[in-house]
């Protein structure tokens, strides 16, 4: 990789949006900077730019700001075709990079992969799929549109013009030839889960095209555990993420105030997330009730930077992800286990998959608040649980380690 030149790109900057995504296209863009791997970031922002220029600098002027947006989120095509077709590709043909390595396509284009094989056609395109985008028109979610949010267990034309009846079911077998299409231009897919690669493959995706790789962590010690007050339990939950159906917040309210009381005496929940505000009003007016009824148990903290994670993980005992759709790989899970704190999850997906039920962790049925609650009086009353779990965490895969399997393996 002595002569190679890295273009990462991003659907957000992490100063400007906090996504796991984000986080993980960064990481790795720094620590490519850090070996001396000539390197460029490009980050999409909705943020208008000054004098109306497509490109602007971030930090440096190697983290470059891309102001864009897409016009058609079914197609996940561009709104202004000009950014692609001559800002982007006269991007490309100034750096001239020999890997690039897209971390997203949404709020960008699917375009701009084509746009990497016209004016670079010896360059590696390489994808990072973070989520099934491409499978589900329903923001990849893989649910259900309706107050049910069912499972989706694999996409059909047919069923998704059911979900979708304005379209038909020529729109969404047209929609996955188009993106197929595009795909065809991508040498090497990779995901941070091996769920992921099944549904991938599933849908179509060549399984030798594809390599999964989790996302790196900075190197973190384990916290020490959180100090008790004599006759304390280990009953300080977390929640991280944001406030949203998807994740699962009224589920996990609804597990608290089924706990009995003398168990509610014994435990808090501590909320660290944002966007209440913007969901709908039949959601936002069930999670604040669930808060009412939960004064004393549960606390509302609003969003927090990355940077405070330690020392709001130093305070818990337990995370919890209730999750109702799959998930790929949350990063919250890496950074919990990174600190050394033990998950509770969602039974499904990534989190299935990364959180080692009886081992480092507990899983629920999901959308079960019942199944959740017993979960949560069980590890309360057993007092040696804890321990146990935090001893059979595996340090997750380091930032370092990530890049060296990219470069040696993907690259």
């Amino acid at each position: 990789m002595s002569n190679s030149k890295v273009l990462v790109v991003s659907h957000g900057h992490p100063d400007l949006s906090k996504g796991g995504a984000e986080v993980a296209a960064y990481n790795l863009y720094s620590e490519y900077k850090k070996r001396g791997i000539e390197s460029l970031f490009l980050a999409r922002t909705d943020i208008q730019a000054h004098g109306g220029s497509t490109f602007s600098t971030r930090n440096d002027e190697n983290e470059v700001l891309y102001h864009t947006a897409m016009g058609d989120f079914f197609l996940f095509q561009s709104a202004y075709k000009k950014h692609i077709w001559q800002d982007f590709k006269l991007l490309l043909e100034s750096f001239k990079p020999t890997v690039v390595h897209f971390h997203h396509y949404i709020h960008m284009g699917l375009e701009m992969i084509q746009q990497v094989k016209n004016s670079l056609p010896d360059a590696k395109i390489i994808v990072t799929l973070h989520e099934y985008l491409a499978i589900c028109g329903n923001n990849g979610q893989m649910v259900k549109p309706g107050p049910q949010m069912k499972l989706c267990y694999k996409a059909a034309p047919s069923d998704c013009a059911t979900c979708f009846p304005e379209r038909s079911a020529a729109d969404f077998f047209l929609r996955e030839k188009y993106i197929k299409s595009v795909f065809d231009n991508v040498d090497k897919f990779v995901s941070p889960s091996d769920f992921l690669v099944d549904r991938y493959v599933d849908w179509g995706l060549p399984k030798e095209k594809i390599t999964m790789i989790e996302n790196g962590q900075p190197k973190a010690d384990f916290l020490p555990p959180r100090q008790l007050a004599k006759g304390e339990c280990r009953g300080r939950f977390a929640f991280f993420g944001q406030v949203n159906p998807f994740k699962g917040i009224d589920v996990l309210l609804q597990a608290f105030s089924a706990l009995p009381e003398k168990v509610k005496q014994q435990v808090h929940l501590d909320i660290h997330g944002a966007n209440l505000e913007h969901q709908t009003g039949e959601f936002k007016e069930k999670v604040k009730e669930l808060l009412g009824e939960l004064e004393g148990t549960v606390t509302m903290h609003g969003s927090y930077e990355p940077h405070e994670m330690p020392g709001l993980l130093a305070q818990t005992d337990w995370v919890i992800i209730p999750s109702v759709w799959w998930e790929n790989s949350p990063m919250v899970i890496q950074e919990a286990y990174k600190h050394g704190r033990p998950l509770i999850g969602s039974d499904i997906g990534g989190m299935a998959e990364k959180i080692k039920d009886g081992e480092t962790g507990i899983l629920f049925r999901t959308k079960n608040p019942v199944d959740l609650a017993s979960k949560i009086k069980e590890v309360v009353s057993n007092s040696t649980c804890w321990k146990k779990y935090v001893d059979n965490i595996q340090v997750p895969i380091t930032i370092e380690e990530c890049a060296d399997i990219h470069l040696k393996e993907v690259y």
